[in-house]
């Protein structure tokens, strides 16, 4: 399968369990890989026949600054995918990586991340 793929997103949002994350917030990170057909795309040279990823990259901007806040990043990330696939028919697809990478927790670290992986499933 084909595939776009978004890399090191970056946006600012207000998840998280302790209090100081919903009323500071902090940096996300989203990498993501959408699977789908690109051949139609590739011969057509039309938009239209495609994902157009910059409204992927304002989908996920939009979920991540301005939604409700969530307690757990695979909250998150679950939203993230149901909405992506929810909202691109032709995305049959979507691995996402959510990055946090300066929890408040004590240590040394790059950062902690989740990875989901959705489907599109026929009924």
């Amino acid at each position: 399968m084909d595939k776009i793929e978004l890399q090191q997103m970056m946006f600012y949002g207000y998840h998280g369990v302790l209090q100081e994350e919903t009323k500071l917030g902090q940096r996300f990170i989203v990498d993501l890989s959408l699977s789908l057909d690109l051949t139609k795309a590739g011969k057509s040279d039309d938009l239209n026949d495609t994902v157009n990823y910059a409204q992927v990259y304002d989908l996920c901007r939009r979920i991540v600054e301005g939604e409700e806040p969530k307690k757990l990043i695979e909250s998150l990330a679950e939203d993230l995918c149901e909405k992506l696939l929810n909202e691109f028919p032709l995305i049959q697809e979507c691995t996402l990586k959510l990055i946090k990478p300066d929890p408040p927790i004590p240590g040394y670290y790059q950062s902690v991340s989740v990875v989901l992986t959705r489907s599109r499933h026929e009924e």
